[in-house]
């Protein structure tokens, strides 16, 4: 059985780990269709994700028709309490997700999430999914007070993952955007993309250590890592 050359992995959320299109999609017309929007399906909301929902509602406005900041700062609580009540009744693990997160716990690694979502979506989504307890750290966007691509909240998904009683602890980042990828870079650490997620382009534009295009390559990928 092949090394892994890493004591923690962390994961994005949103687009990496679980596909969350569904239910944000719902939040989105939830919001948009009160003031007589089109409703969008959940295909079409996916390049709308991976900057928060502030930018995701904006986007989705200046599809739509106009898009000020008043009508940002209406629709955006509205939003956010229907997600935060409707938080898992689309989404759904990536396929391979859980059975790789199980094979990497079997090895002895730590598995930790920092995502730019808000932490009381963040955590309750986790356990509403029966997946929180698998990982040792969970850092939402709010969380330290800044989001990726700052390393500041993948620095402390690391310390609290068990980092902060390592030496030199080794660890890498698996994302879907730039600000996963660009977040682990300013971080010292190594990275992956996955070409399933929120991508906005090319998987390969995004500068990973490594692209995945399964949870079933993730495993073998990290067996093959240079020591």
């Amino acid at each position: 059985m092949a090394d892994i050359p890493f004591d923690i992995i962390g994961f994005d959320l949103d687009g990496t780990l679980i596909d969350t299109s569904g239910d944000l999609a719902a939040a989105v017309n939830h919001a948009i269709t009160a003031i007589g929007r089109p409703a969008y399906p959940a295909d079409a909301i996916r390049p709308f994700v991976g900057k928060g929902a502030r930018i995701m509602l904006e986007r989705a406005l200046a599809a739509s028709g106009d898009c000020t900041a008043e009508l940002v700062e209406d629709r955006l609580p509205v939003l956010l309490d229907y997600y935060q009540q409707n938080l898992a009744i689309h989404s759904l693990p990536y396929p391979g997700c859980v059975a790789a997160l199980d094979a990497l716990a079997a090895r002895g690694l730590r598995l930790a999430i920092c995502t730019n979502k808000a932490e009381r979506f963040a955590v309750p989504l986790m356990q509403q999914l029966g997946l929180a307890d698998r990982f040792a750290s969970i850092i939402g966007g709010d969380t330290v007070g800044s989001a990726k691509p700052d390393p500041a909240p993948i620095r402390a998904m690391i310390a609290r993952a068990g980092g902060a009683n390592m030496k030199n602890p080794r660890c890498l980042f698996v994302g879907d955007t730039i600000n996963d990828i660009a977040g682990a870079r300013n971080a010292g650490i190594a990275s992956i993309a996955v070409s399933f997620g929120f991508l906005e382009g090319a998987v390969d534009s995004l500068g990973a250590d490594a692209v995945i295009d399964h949870f079933d390559d993730l495993l073998p990928t990290l067996e093959r890592w240079p020591s």
